[in-house]
């Protein structure tokens, strides 16, 4: 099969590699019908991350179950699937308070960006659609494998619920979406903190009622105008970094919540800062796998259609160019074909 290999900083290769088998009982292998660049896979392209040997890409993922393990029940060859990018059994008791992403017998999800992928865990990961969805409803339900589901938590910790200000901090295809999961969870106001006019424009139609196109302590600042001197009751931290982390504390008022998602990057936390904050602080890698069954009704309803955060598409061959779309800011999320 094709498959997407890093094998250092910029040099994003799609290679013949052998296609995947069922190596456990428990596994499954999908032909992928889509798959996509995430702003995760970004670090180790700009070198932030550390790659020590070539690494097969990609986590976000559906597509049909071409074969199963004698022990997976649950989805069965032909049936078209979604999942997350942590395999999870969900049965255990971490899974069944709702947080999948610890499972105790939690793995990674990798090498999505190819013909065929193998997924651990299967019964406990993968959701099966009724029926094969029609085309344009495909990307959404990739959006629902990562990023709409990490908007989604990133809400969900956040507090965010009727009658609240909301901010959300970064602009990349979370963050638009964590306005969108805003907007579902009845927010009154949501303001998203964007620089860049396309991505403004899509915020606003996701819900956004305010921009704020400030950053840091001028970006807090205009949070804390807009919001009476008080800041938001919810601020949704998409983008992983100091400054991103000390924004969304700094813009949320006392006693309000802060929905983290970002993956962290030498983020450090001042002790004395946060404890005269009085805010809460939750997140973490999300537990899509809690959200998808909803998530996926929401879609094929067509109640909500998060598919328009990929700007740009391309056949597999070409994930070199998705990488340097995004890293250069000429796409939001870049949707591949394979």
């Amino acid at each position: 099969m094709r498959a997407t290999i890093m094998h250092a900083p910029g040099d994003v290769r799609v290679e013949d590699r052998d296609k995947p088998t069922i190596q456990k009982p428990t596994d499954a292998v999908i032909k992928l019908a889509a798959a996509c660049v995430c702003g995760s896979d970004l670090w180790p392209y700009r070198g932030a991350d550390k790659i020590s040997r070539p690494v097969p890409m990609g986590h976000e993922y559906v597509g049909v179950v071409e074969e199963v393990g004698a022990d997976v029940k649950n989805v069965t060859p032909g049936q078209f699937v979604v999942g997350s990018f942590i395999a999870s059994d969900n049965t255990c008791e971490i899974c069944r308070s709702g947080y999948q992403s610890g499972c105790v017998h939690r793995q990674g999800v990798s090498g999505s960006q190819a013909e065929y992928l193998r997924v651990p865990l299967a019964d406990g990961t993968l959701v099966a659609t009724p029926g094969i969805p029609d085309a344009d409803k495909v990307p959404s339900l990739l959006a629902a494998s990562d990023v709409l589901g990490t908007g989604w938590f990133a809400a969900k910790a956040a507090q965010v619920g009727p009658g609240k200000t909301v901010a959300v901090v970064g602009d990349g295809a979370v963050g638009l979406l964590g306005v969108l999961a805003a907007r579902q969870m009845g927010a009154e106001r949501i303001i998203a903190m964007s620089r860049h006019t396309d991505r403004q424009a899509l915020a606003r139609e996701f819900g956004a009622t305010d921009i704020v196109v400030e950053r840091g302590d001028a970006g807090v600042k205009k949070i804390k105008e807009l919001t009476g001197g008080l800041g938001a009751h919810s601020v949704l931290e998409a983008v992983g970094t100091q400054e991103s982390m000390l924004q969304a504390i700094h813009a949320t008022r006392a006693g309000g919540h802060v929905g983290f998602v970002g993956v962290s990057h030498d983020v450090s936390l001042p002790g004395r800062d946060l404890f005269s904050s009085h805010v809460h602080l939750h997140g973490g890698p999300a537990p899509v796998r809690q959200y998808l069954p909803d998530l996926i009704d929401l879609i094929l309803r067509g109640d909500i259609n998060p598919g328009k955060v990929f700007d740009l598409e391309l056949p597999l061959e070409q994930a070199a160019e998705a990488y340097k779309a995004m890293d250069e800011r000429r796409a939001i999320k870049v949707l591949l074909r394979p």
